[in-house]
């Protein structure tokens, strides 16, 4: 099962969690600053839950950390080649102008425990994976057909969500600058990205 769910413990990261916590450090300062400074203010706003996980025997630890809220894809606003990728697993009966999604907003894996030697896979591969199947739980209460992110548009973040099977929204950063209202001449500095949760329906 991994180090994430033999070992920790997932925790609604609140006042509580941060009083009680050393402070979270995922070698991002803007992260690190989300986290510290910002995550309650989101979270009493209705604009996004963060939660987290606490190491079992050092409970003091914040192994890992994620924020989501409600989001969509909505197709008619991209390209129709782009669209046509988005939709190829949906039934043509199923197809609509806008599909359910939740958005990843902040996501970090402390500095100390991204790859433990005993594991096979990384912390943070163990936490998407947590993540993805939580979405597609019998016992979730809404419907949710895709995870989608805006990454760091930096090689270690694009990496990261590439290698976990997200595809880019846009096929270039040029469209994607064309098709958000972004000025061609301004650097792009996140890429949209998503994930299609039925691949893991099959």
């Amino acid at each position: 099962m991994g180090f994430l769910l033999e070992k920790c413990t997932l925790k609604i990261y609140n006042s509580e969690v941060i009083n009680s916590c050393l402070p979270f450090d995922c070698d991002n300062t803007d992260l690190n600053d989300f986290f510290c400074n910002y995550a309650l203010n989101y979270s009493s706003e209705l604009l996004g839950k963060t939660y987290c996980f606490t190491l079992d025997e050092t409970p003091e630890i914040i192994v890992c950390a994620f924020t989501i809220s409600n989001d969509s894809i909505k197709t008619f606003l991209l390209p129709n080649a782009r669209k046509k990728k988005v939709i190829q697993n949906i039934p043509r009966q199923k197809q609509m102008k806008s599909y359910p999604a939740v958005l990843i907003g902040r996501l970090g894996v402390n500095k100390n425990y991204r790859f433990l030697k005993e594991e096979t896979e990384r912390t943070g591969k163990q936490l998407m994976d947590f993540i993805k199947s939580w979405f597609i739980d019998g016992s979730n209460k809404t419907g949710c057909r895709f995870i989608v992110v805006d990454s760091y548009n930096e090689f270690g973040p694009l990496k990261y969500y590439s290698d976990n099977e997200f595809i880019p929204l846009f096929s270039s950063e040029e469209q994607e600058k064309e098709f958000t209202g972004i000025d061609t001449n301004s650097k792009l500095e996140t890429r949209l990205m998503y994930y299609d949760l039925i691949l893991l329906k099959g």
